[in-house]
């Protein structure tokens, strides 16, 4: 895998980032997975439950690292003789905001959720600061293409966090100790970067808290895409059909996250004009070629995956899985051509996001959930027409510019 098109070694050396890339990335995600399978055997059914709400808090909860992050590489990589003191403080200053934010809002998540103490929602704040300030670092590897390092940051992050979270619940059989395990985890982790980027003092002269403030909502859009189908799904299908649902939302994840190395990658080219016009359509094509396999092994195989992805309990479903493969591959699309339009500081996207979410919770809940193929379809054309929108978006870029 490879977004270069300059010499040789240069190609050689993006794939072997890619490698380790969605190695690390591919590393994490199994983690998360393991330790929902070792909670769901843990802990009773509603502490269980109690962590996998308090835990996709925590999925929207960095949301604004994930826009740090993005900023912060595309200034490293316009840039790289910047210095890390502004953007530190940058880091600093967003990861005090969103703790802030969520200690406010703590009392309000143990109603929402029904939690039995203050604790955890505690936790969950004293994870989100480490964890966004972590988004900086992540950006300045990023940024300065030290792909192998990131992968490395990537992969300790998983020990850490996931490490943490695991170790918690294997030691106090609670949400409670297992939060507590992300926030110790999280905090180390950050610590330890700090020290691999050369241990950065902040300097309070950066003035682009906007730049984050736009990904942030761009990001968050995003995040509501790959999640939103799976939420109405729920509050509108059958039980049964709800739960069969929640196994092709595995596709949909699979296809969405299988390229996104690819993304690492080439985020950093995009801070330049003519790269991103280089890199962009070759970072498409990678990426359609990848989720091309993911389509085609859901439509060779079709509902015989479901009981190899959930169990024997789903032997007798018929519902293809190409549609939430398609739905995942787009979203993948959509992630590319969002960042391109992010690194030309375009406005409009927010926009084009936004309206697609909006579309897709209106149509769901209001007309089209009479069938899980339903459901999917509505977020597979979402995701497709954002898609196209932003590709037409970008050409007219091209033209202009």
């Amino acid at each position: 895998m490879s977004v270069d098109t300059e010499a040789g070694p240069a190609r050689t050396g993006n794939r072997i980032a890619a490698i380790l890339v969605s190695l690390a990335l591919a590393g994490n995600n199994a983690g998360s997975y393991v330790l929902s399978l070792a909670a769901a055997r843990i802990l009773v059914p509603g502490a269980f439950g109690e962590l996998s709400s308090l835990l996709a808090v925590l999925v929207i909860g960095v949301v604004p690292a994930m826009a740090l992050q993005t900023v912060v590489a595309l200034r490293v990589a316009r840039s790289p003789s910047l210095s890390q003191g502004p953007l530190f403080a940058l880091g600093l200053v967003t990861s005090g905001i969103v703790a802030t934010a969520a200690l406010t809002l703590s009392p309000l998540l143990v109603l929402l959720l029904h939690l039995g103490s203050l604790a955890p929602a505690l936790l969950v704040t004293a994870s989100l600061g480490p964890l966004t300030l972590l988004g900086l670092f992540h950006g300045l590897l990023q940024g300065s293409h030290r792909f192998a390092t990131l992968a490395g940051l990537i992969a300790l992050e998983g020990v850490g966090k996931v490490g943490g979270s695991l170790a918690g619940l294997l030691i106090s059989g609670s949400t409670t100790g297992a939060l507590a395990g992300t926030a110790i985890g999280s905090l180390a982790v950050v610590t330890a970067s700090w020290q691999i980027c050369g241990r950065p003092r902040p300097r309070w002269s950066d003035r682009h808290g906007r730049d984050v403030l736009h990904t942030a909502q761009a990001m968050l859009a995003l995040v509501l895409l790959v999640n939103l189908d799976l939420v109405l799904a729920r509050h509108t299908l059958p039980a049964a059909e709800a739960g069969e649902y929640a196994l092709g939302a595995i596709v949909t994840k699979i296809a969405y996250w299988l390229p996104q190395a690819v993304g690492v990658l080439v985020l950093p080219r995009f801070a330049v004009v003519s790269d991103r016009r280089r890199a962009l359509p070759v970072a498409l094509g990678i990426c359609a070629a990848l989720d091309a396999v993911v389509v085609l092994v859901t439509l060779v195989l079709g509902s015989r995956l479901l009981p190899l992805i959930g169990g024997v309990r789903y032997a007798g479903s018929t519902m293809p899985l190409w549609p939430f493969a398609l739905a995942g591959s787009m979203l993948a699309l959509v992630q590319i051509l969002l960042y391109a339009r992010l690194a030309d500081g375009d406005r409009r996207v927010t926009v084009l996001m936004w309206a697609a979410v909006a579309v897709e919770a209106v149509l769901i809940p209001a007309w089209l959930h009479g069938s899980a193929i339903q459901v999917v379809t509505v977020a597979a054309c979402c995701a497709g027409g954002l898609a196209v929108a932003g590709a037409l978006v970008e050409l007219r870029s091209r033209r202009t510019g």
